[in-house]
């Protein structure tokens, strides 16, 4: 059973909602056809804090948009938008299938280091997609360093990560997807994007997906789309042949 995968590593316009849903509709008229369309963290304004200012709710224009768009393709559609809910802002992953209503996870690390925990409150559980027989774990960018986080307790098929990680710690982005692929024997796909946000930070690209046997292909440093194909036999084989997850450690996450 096969899961074809797309990616878009883009650029962000920053704080402009409108012009990066403009620009990321045009990228993704070259997907093809495709079951699943993955964008980067905050794909409509970049990393920002200005969270009261930007925020959305769950009927508002770009979740509207969203809903829209996976009809016109055929595809789910997954990224982050900033969403009011509650007297609260949320980093918040929004899934959209055909059809369907919207699925969220809500980002429970957030970065301190830039401020990200004073515009946001923290999301309390994790999620786990189901879609044409495959279980999907969405996460988000900073749960990346996370490991306990990320475990997979024989409840995932593939690990997502959708971020803005910046050039400066780049070296750490392209060793840990392939960690939590191989410790969870898990496919992982991590996206990023690409070009300079409007507090002068780079982003260097490299999206990437990594097989269950940490077997990684990568993106590159450009604005690209580029779709990725899955095999869950291949995946349930390998896991038959050398089961690792049997001798896990729980940690405690029952609660989860």
């Amino acid at each position: 059973m096969e899961l074809r995968v797309t990616v878009v590593q883009c650029r962000l316009e920053w704080e402009n909602p409108a012009a990066n849903r403009e620009r990321i509709s045009r990228m993704m008229e070259m997907a093809g056809v495709t079951d699943v369309i993955l964008l980067p963290e905050m794909f409509t304004t970049g990393f920002t804090m200005a969270s009261e200012r930007l925020a959305e709710s769950m009927d508002g224009p770009t979740v509207t948009w969203m809903q829209g768009k996976a009809t016109e393709l055929g595809a789910a559609l997954a990224g982050t938008v900033i969403i009011r809910e509650n007297g609260s802002c949320f980093n918040r992953l929004v899934w959209v299938s055909p059809g369907r209503d919207p699925l969220y996870y809500d980002k429970k690390h957030l970065f301190t280091m830039g401020g990200e925990s004073l515009h946001f409150s923290p999301g309390l559980r994790r999620v786990t997609l189901e879609f044409k027989g495959w279980k999907i774990r969405p996460l988000i960018c900073y749960d990346l360093r996370f490991p306990v986080w990320s475990r997979n307790h024989d409840d995932y098929d593939l690990l997502l990560y959708l971020a803005n990680w910046p050039a400066a710690r780049h070296h750490v982005w392209k060793i840990l997807p392939q960690a939590r692929a191989l410790e969870n024997q898990s496919y992982c796909i991590a996206v990023n994007r690409v070009g300079t946000d409007g507090t002068g930070l780079a982003y260097h690209g490299d999206s990437m997906m990594v097989t269950p046997k940490g077997e990684t292909t990568l993106m590159g440093g450009e604005e690209a789309v580029h779709t990725f194909t899955l095999n869950r036999h291949e995946l349930q084989a390998f896991r038959e042949k050398f089961p690792v997850l049997r001798d896990r450690d729980t940690f405690g996450m029952s609660e989860y």
